[in-house]
């Protein structure tokens, strides 16, 4: 039964992917937030000793959150000391334990779970920095797991956080950056009396919360999939302009990050496969192959959205001549009406006198000069020429799309 302290979470809501005409604007201002991030996170650490604990400034304060469960019972609450915690957690041994730590912003904190816990300094350093790639070590007490959790914003950009997890003989304990998260639904497995997690081990929830986060990829490439399919019509529409092809580039780059983020993550699995069976039973191996399953499907779907991309960018390039030999074309047209009519009035502007000085008469010089219809007579030529060529034009079809 579940405490009256206990802080129910939201699930994240699917993704929105509106098209605004500021969106370009916000986009900018993201990727300028993110070369920001990143060289923050390259300069942090730069120089310092090996398993030397850094607390990032944008870090929230930590949340503490457990869950006891068994075989018929549940209590899930929220503690807001840790000393209450840690008592719980060692007065029922019998019993597993999720504790959820939310927030890094407390260095003596971290350092009192690496002490309660037996972390090592490096691996709690490598999640206090929370851009480590997914990867598994052996501990003292069990398995340390990093997982990256991705969501695809409102921004059109891939917003992913570090879920890290360690695994005891009774308990799993985990740790992220963010209030908010995709586990919402193991804590709903969990709270089901007939929930498989609360009849095996561990290592068991373990997998549950790997497993959920490799789910969780598949709404966010299908996010992108629909993304990427409404500037497929805007180019098909003929509604492409640059911004359209700044919007596949940026797409292009999210595809490449969510591949660097799953590369490590099926690694991972694969060597989870490769420990021995003291460390991971068989009978949870069979599971982590599942996981290892849905790590494929991702890696084929970011491959196939990458090559979307590039024929995104093919078609793009290839409107935009279609385009601009839409524009040549109507010029040329142009062109070719006004180059006999140009012929004609500069002939007759070249003003060779029918009547020299001395009074003689150039019978040869244009006598239509001065014919009382010469002037109707060349407007209706002229027209007739300008007739004549449209209907040339339109009989090849250079007036029309065929």
């Amino acid at each position: 039964m579940s405490a009256p302290d206990s802080t129910p979470l939201t699930a994240t809501p699917p993704p929105v992917l509106p098209l605004p005409e500021e969106e370009d604007e916000q986009l900018h201002s993201r990727g300028i937030a993110d070369h920001d991030a990143t060289r923050q996170a390259r300069q942090q650490g730069v120089g310092q000793r090996p398993g030397t604990l850094v607390i990032r400034e944008d870090s929230l304060k930590p949340r503490l959150f457990l869950i006891s469960y068994g075989d018929d019972f549940l209590e899930e609450r929220e503690y807001h000391d840790y000393g209450h915690l840690l008592t719980y957690f060692r007065q029922h041994p019998e019993r597993r334990h999720w504790i959820d730590v939310r927030g890094y912003d407390d260095l003596a904190l971290m350092q009192r779970f690496q002490e309660d816990f037996r972390i090592h300094p490096l691996q709690m350093e490598d999640v206090l920095g929370d851009y480590q790639r997914a990867k598994v070590e052996e501990t003292e007490d069990g398995l340390f797991l990093v997982s990256r959790m991705t969501e695809f914003t409102r921004l059109l950009d891939i917003d992913d956080d570090q879920l890290s997890i360690f695994t005891g003989p009774n308990y799993v304990l985990t740790f992220q950056d963010d209030y908010e998260d995709c586990l919402e639904a193991v804590r709903q497995r969990l709270r089901s009396s007939r929930s498989t997690i609360r009849k095996r081990s561990s290592l068991y929830l373990a997998y549950a919360l790997t497993d959920v986060v490799l789910d969780h990829y598949y709404p966010t490439m299908a996010a992108i999939g629909d993304y990427l399919e409404v500037l497929e019509e805007r180019i098909f529409q003929g509604n492409s302009d640059r911004r359209v092809l700044n919007r596949i580039l940026h797409i292009k780059k999210d595809i490449v990050r969510f591949r660097r983020l799953v590369y490590p993550e099926r690694d991972k699995i694969a060597e989870l496969l490769r420990l021995p069976d003291e460390e991971i039973p068989e009978e949870i191996k069979v599971f982590f192959k599942d996981c290892y399953d849905h790590a494929i499907q991702a890696l084929d779907l970011a491959e196939s959205y990458r090559e979307t991309v590039s024929s995104l960018i093919d078609l793009y390039m290839s409107d935009q001549s279609n385009r601009a030999n839409e524009v040549m074309k109507v010029l040329t047209i142009i062109s070719s009406i006004f180059i006999p009519l140009s012929f004609v009035v500069g002939l007759y502007g070249m003003n060779f006198q029918r009547e020299a000085p001395d009074g003689r008469v150039n019978y040869l010089n244009m006598p239509e000069l001065y014919s009382p219809w010469g002037y109707p007579v060349l407007l209706a030529v002229l027209a007739l020429i300008v007739i004549g060529q449209l209907t040339y034009f339109y009989r090849k079809g250079w007036l029309t799309k065929r």
